[in-house]
């Protein structure tokens, strides 16, 4: 099992897996059977509820994103094609109007949701991997994180304007995550630490916490803000986040894990 995500109602959990399938597990019947969606040709790694529970985003290793109507789970999803290498991340912006995703082939696509098959904008610049991606509250900005060392805040309304570059970690980022009210973007690293964007002034040196003893791999807001919560990969020491030949990280975002 590669990621995890609950409904925006609590009541279920979708689980994306090596074995290229998802399931949806009702939580009021836990051990009964769930529900398999099958169609991915390899690994699924994110998967997202949408702000209304209607639909399931899932990404995977064979450059797909699927959207799944969970009025009727079995039908076939729509298949978003046009990434060029794994899709590691995704996320619905509040509106859910919008689906980002990130690619080991660098790029951000954005969806609109409206029409799911028209030819996303895709945002360019990333130097590497980009392993997270999640929108603010309002869903104004998106951020992205990225095995480049950097974390990137795009301007949803004006998304091929140069977007403003977070720098000061030393290895890969991982996950992000926007605080409640909007203000403080958290960043998880290869290099230990976590760091704590002020976005009404991004480009000031952020507040850096340290003694985590691996690659952070997920980060989460407490829902009044005031507790960042934080988890680890156990990796020997030296070796990187993602030291396997092809691992998913479960990236927490700020209200769920996705």
């Amino acid at each position: 099992m590669l990621s995890v995500a609950f409904s925006p109602d609590g009541q279920t959990l979708a689980s994306g897996s090596s074995d290229s399938t998802i399931r949806l597990w009702d939580l009021g019947e836990p051990t009964a059977a769930p529900v398999v969606l099958s169609g991915h040709e390899d690994e699924v790694g994110p998967v997202a509820f949408s702000p209304d529970g209607q639909t399931l985003a899932s990404g995977s290793d064979d450059r797909t994103i699927r959207l799944w109507d969970l009025g009727e789970p079995t039908a076939a999803p729509v298949v978003l094609s046009g990434h060029e290498s794994w899709v590691l991340s995704v996320a619905f912006s509040p509106d859910g109007q919008t689906l980002a995703s990130g690619s080991s082939d660098r790029t951000i696509r954005l969806w609109d949701l409206g029409e799911p098959t028209a030819a996303p904008v895709v945002l360019s610049g990333h130097e590497d991997e980009v392993w997270s991606v999640a929108f603010s509250p309002d869903g104004q900005t998106l951020a992205s994180g990225s095995s480049d060392n950097t974390i990137r805040l795009w301007d949803v309304d004006e998304p091929t304007a140069a977007p403003v570059v977070l720098s000061g970690h030393e290895s890969g980022v991982g996950p992000v995550a926007f605080s409640p009210d909007g203000q403080t973007l958290a960043s998880g690293s290869d290099d230990r630490t976590i760091r704590l964007w002020d976005l009404g002034e991004p480009t000031a040196a952020p507040v850096v916490l340290s003694g985590h003893e691996a690659g952070v791999r997920s980060v989460a807001f407490s829902p009044d803000g005031q507790t960042l919560p934080a988890g680890v990969l156990a990796v020997p020491s030296g070796s990187g986040m993602w030291a396997s030949q092809r691992p998913h990280p479960s990236f927490s975002a700020a209200t769920g894990v996705g």
